[in-house]
């Protein structure tokens, strides 16, 4: 079984989330995994965006952004 760190983008809304998650390569079809405590820390990212419950969104993720639309 072979770690490594990734960083995975959570986007609702306006709102980015940078959430940092370990991924757990193996010699199987399905490879890669992420744990079930990733999996619903993603999901919890995603509700506090939804919500905009920017403190706890923030204390979930790694950084968490505010995207601006830009005219031209």
């Amino acid at each position: 079984m072979n770690l490594r760190r990734i960083t995975k983008l959570v986007r609702e809304g306006d709102l980015v989330a940078e959430v940092r998650l370990e991924v757990m390569e193996v010699e199987e079809e399905w490879s890669p995994y992420i744990s079930l405590e990733d999996a619903q820390r993603l999901d919890d990212v995603r509700e506090a965006q939804l919500a905009q419950d920017l403190k706890r969104a923030s204390r979930l993720a790694h950084r968490l952004r505010r995207l601006t639309p830009v005219s031209v």
